[in-house]
């Protein structure tokens, strides 16, 4: 493709199998956008655009939602990183899939020879999706109970490789965005401030099976260990309090 080459919606919807709709439906909430205008004010997509689209194709792939979509996007997420993860992410989804299938059988095999599934075999089918570091499953595991970690280790799982995306590009965007506005002044009560607290509490959901008290407890292992969570040992206990605080209001605000 020549740098001059631009496409029209028609064609281009045609050669990416998608419908006009759905472009038109992407341009109104500013997912892809043409970015050219003809000498006749048609709008025409130009080789940026065509590189944004197979991201958001890429990423739509790995089952997110076009609202995480946006987010991974608009936070500078690299084309040849979407590329490269998008391959990697498959190759690791498929060696996760035997090891969690493995540990399944075993918990399964338990069920059946009338044994309740172990703490450890739940941890083992939880650490094969790679949402839990050994840190980190120690600091869940003193606020969630047997049933409720085999809960989370079964949402996460369903979740493939989403889950990542989710865990490393969404969520500490989210967090960035509020810390801003909460440094900015901005009051919790905030329609902005709301709209994050709703999408972190979305995304709780989906791991916790939209369990309240596994999230709760999931925040609460947050507050009190956050470099296990995080991952980052020079995060202090506290050291997000505040941020944890304004998040809380807003999500009180607008119960009222």
């Amino acid at each position: 493709m020549s740098e001059s080459t631009t496409w029209k919606v028609g064609p281009l919807a045609e050669a990416s199998g998608l419908t006009v709709r759905t472009l038109h439906h992407w341009d109104t909430i500013g997912l892809l956008s043409p970015s050219r205008r003809t000498s006749g004010g048609h709008r025409e997509y130009t080789e940026d655009d065509i590189a944004r689209l197979y991201q958001v194709l890429a990423l739509r792939g790995l089952g997110l939602g076009l609202d995480t979509i946006a987010v991974c996007l608009d936070s500078g997420v690299d084309p040849m990183r979407v590329l490269r993860d998008h391959r990697e992410s498959v190759e690791a989804h498929l060696a996760a899939l035997t090891g969690l299938r493995d540990r399944l059988v075993h918990i399964e095999q338990e069920v059946a020879d009338g044994r309740a599934p172990t703490t450890s075999a739940v941890l083992d089918a939880l650490r094969a999706t790679g949402a839990a570091s050994p840190a980190a499953e120690q600091a869940v595991r003193r606020h969630l109970d047997d049933d409720q970690l085999r809960a989370l280790a079964t949402h996460t799982a369903a979740l493939g490789p989403a889950a990542h995306y989710l865990l490393e590009i969404e969520w500490p965007e989210l967090y960035r965005r509020a810390e801003e506005l909460r440094v900015a002044g901005i009051p919790p009560t905030d329609p902005r401030v709301r709209k994050l607290a709703a999408r972190m509490d979305e995304l709780g959901a989906l791991f916790s099976g939209g369990d309240r008290t596994i999230s709760a407890g999931v925040r609460t292992a947050w507050r009190e260990d956050p470099a296990a969570l995080s991952g980052d040992a020079s995060v202090r206990p506290g050291q997000w309090d505040d941020l944890t605080d304004y998040l809380d209001a807003a999500r009180e605000g607008s119960k009222r």
